[in-house]
């Protein structure tokens, strides 16, 4: 996110107004309820974590260790251990709709 000048995009009484609050200090306005994003919509990045998550889940199954599966995904054991539960969460759940 960019910072833009306040005296750029807002009315001059708009611009005074606000002065009166935060006079010369960044101030964050956030976006609008119906304007916001979940995390991961922007970029590929939810995608490409559930798709780690099924695969760490799958090398789980077909045999491998939390300590090694932690190696091999850099991350912690108990992140690991998290990962299986959820997955095995969902897979439970798709087993119920089927």
């Amino acid at each position: 996110m960019r910072y833009i000048r306040a005296q750029d995009i807002l009315p001059e009484e708009l611009l005074n107004q606000l002065q009166r609050y935060v006079d010369g200090v960044y101030l964050y306005i956030p976006r609008a309820k119906e304007n916001r994003l979940a995390w991961g919509d922007r970029t590929q990045s939810k995608k490409e974590t559930a798709a780690r998550n099924r695969s760490i889940y799958q090398d789980w199954a077909s045999g491998q260790g939390v300590e090694e599966l932690a190696k091999a995904y850099f991350l912690t054991e108990k992140t690991i251990r998290r990962i299986l539960l959820e997955e095995r969460r969902l897979a439970k759940g798709s087993e119920k709709d089927t």
